[in-house]
C-alpha cells in the first residue's frame, strides 16, 4: 500500500510558497504594464463602478448603453443599436425584450422597410435614462478628477483615435 505524502507545514506553508499577485497599480498591473492590459484593467474597473451606480435603478450597463443610443438616435433599428452600443445583435435582442417588458421602449414597423422595426423610448424609458445619466455623470466626474481640461481633451482624443479605423496614408 503506497503511503501519501503530505506537504510539510500545511496550508500556511503552501500560502507562503504561492506567488504574490499584484494589486491594481502594482507590477505589470501598474505603470510598467502593457498599455492594452492597463486599458482593459481600467475598463473593467469602470464597468464595475457603473454597474454599482446603476443597480438601484434596475438597469444593467448594456441596457444603459441601449437606452443611451435610443435616446440619442430615436427611431433607429435593433441592428443600428447593436453597432452603436458595441453589442451583438443577439444580446441587443434580449435587452430590447427586457426593456419592452419594463415599459422603457416601444417598437414600431419601419415606415418604408416592413421587416425592420424602429425603436423609441417611452416616457418611462426617458425617465429611466435620465436617472441613469445622473449616475453616469457621477462616474465621469470621478474619472476626470485631478485632470485639467487640456489633459481631459488629450485623453478623449486618444481614446477616440483608438476606436477610429486608421486612415490610409495614401489617400
Amino acid at each position: 500500500m503506497a503511503k501519501t505524502m503530505k506537504p510539510k507545514g500545511g496550508k500556511a506553508a503552501a500560502a507562503a510558497d504561492a506567488p504574490h499577485i499584484p494589486a491594481p497599480g502594482e507590477g505589470k498591473r501598474g505603470e510598467s504594464g502593457y498599455l492594452a492590459y492597463l486599458l482593459r484593467q481600467a475598463s473593467a474597473a469602470n464597468r464595475l463602478n457603473m454597474e454599482r451606480q446603476l443597480a438601484d435603478v434596475g438597469v444593467t450597463l448594456p441596457q444603459f448603453f441601449v437606452l443611451t443610443m435610443l435616446g440619442a438616435y430615436p427611431g433607429i433599428s435593433g441592428a443600428d443599436v447593436a453597432r452603436l452600443a458595441m453589442l451583438t445583435p443577439q444580446t441587443v435582442s434580449v435587452i430590447m425584450s427586457n426593456l419592452e417588458k419594463m415599459g422603457a421602449i416601444a417598437r414600431q414597423p419601419h415606415p418604408v422597410h416592413g421587416r425592420i422595426q424602429t425603436i423609441a423610448l417611452t416616457e418611462a424609458g426617458q425617465s429611466m435614462l435620465a436617472e441613469c445619466k445622473v449616475r453616469a455623470r457621477e462616474v465621469d466626474k470621478r474619472l476626470r478628477a485631478g485632470l485639467t481640461p487640456e489633459e481631459e481633451q488629450v485623453i478623449r482624443r486618444w481614446l477616440v483615435s483608438l476606436a477610429t479605423p486608421d486612415e490610409d496614408p495614401g489617400e
